[in-house]
């Protein structure tokens, strides 16, 4: 079985998550953190573990290989949104810097998971730079995109190419705007879901137009997200084999249309634990390898 790191689309063959029980920890931890973190509103404890057994279930009927970020005191409640702390590449794993203040911690715990259990490591971000995993993703096995956002700079972005360039990987730089401003959570992923080689989810009004071009010359088409589904993480879809995906359940025009260009949907229930905080289910997993 050939597999690799770079892609977002291929058959997922093995991810970390990180559960509500070793993230969110409690109701008490919820309530002191969620408005710091910028939540759109508290999350409900049981409602979000009842949430994540079924988005954990998928998976597992899925026969992915699950591996599980532990409890770790340092960091908060956002850690449930495992993408970002780290890149998976097929050199060794990136240890990001998180931009945002209230997730500085999360990088060290994912360093310490991976040495536990021998994952090699390719290299830090380092500050001044910043770079969040929800800003980078694959475009074919030699192209990574990455969003300059306010999670991450020029100074991270210059160290990712550091780290990838040598190894004959082209490291393609997408503006994004500024949009509600730097305490908002506003990814390259929150407006571009690869699903398959030719097809991606988009959110076109906030996708820079050199980048859309460039998707369009690779060969890429589009299933459109509607205005009325971006804010409900319809853009924010999982693919766990090309063209069958999971995403957040509220998106009933997004699943239509995916499934009109031949995908297969699996839905979850996410208020608590994906729209309330603003991570779908990329968010929620961080993927390391795709077999072929």
């Amino acid at each position: 079985m050939k597999v690799t790191s770079h892609s977002e689309y291929l058959n997922l063959h093995s991810v970390y998550i990180k559960s509500v029980q070793s993230a969110f920890i409690s109701k008490i931890q919820i309530n002191e953190q969620w408005q710091e973190l910028n939540y759109l509103n508290q999350p409900d404890f049981d409602m979000a573990l009842q949430e994540y057994n079924l988005f954990e279930w998928i998976l597992n009927d899925a026969k992915i290989e699950l591996k599980y970020f532990p409890v770790n005191e340092k960091v908060k409640i956002d850690s449930i949104y495992c993408r970002d702390a780290s890149i998976a590449t097929d050199f060794g794993m990136i240890i990001c810097n998180m931009g945002k203040e209230g997730r500085i911690h999360e990088p060290q715990s994912h360093l310490e998971e991976y040495k536990l259990n021998n994952i090699p490591i390719l290299g830090i971000i380092e500050a001044p730079g910043t770079l969040e995993g929800g800003d980078v993703a694959w475009l074919d096995e030699k192209t990574l995109a990455v969003g300059y956002t306010y999670r991450t700079n020029e100074a991270g972005i210059s160290q990712l190419k550091s780290l990838l360039e040598p190894k004959d990987i082209e490291v393609i730089v997408v503006e994004l705007p500024h949009y509600k401003g730097k305490k908002d959570v506003f990814h390259l992923m929150s407006i571009f879901s690869p699903v398959d080689k030719d097809l991606a989810v988009v959110f076109s009004p906030l996708m820079p137009i050199k980048f859309r071009n460039e998707l369009l010359k690779r060969g890429f088409k589009f299933v459109e997200v509607p205005d009325e589904e971006f804010e409900s993480m319809g853009c924010n879809v999982l693919a766990i084999a090309p063209r069958h995906c999971i995403m957040v359940e509220e998106n009933p025009i997004t699943k239509k249309l995916l499934e009109a260009a031949g995908c297969k949907v699996t839905t979850y229930k996410g208020q608590e634990i994906s729209v309330k905080g603003g991570g779908g289910p990329t968010c929620l997993t961080r993927p390391l390898l795709r077999s072929f």
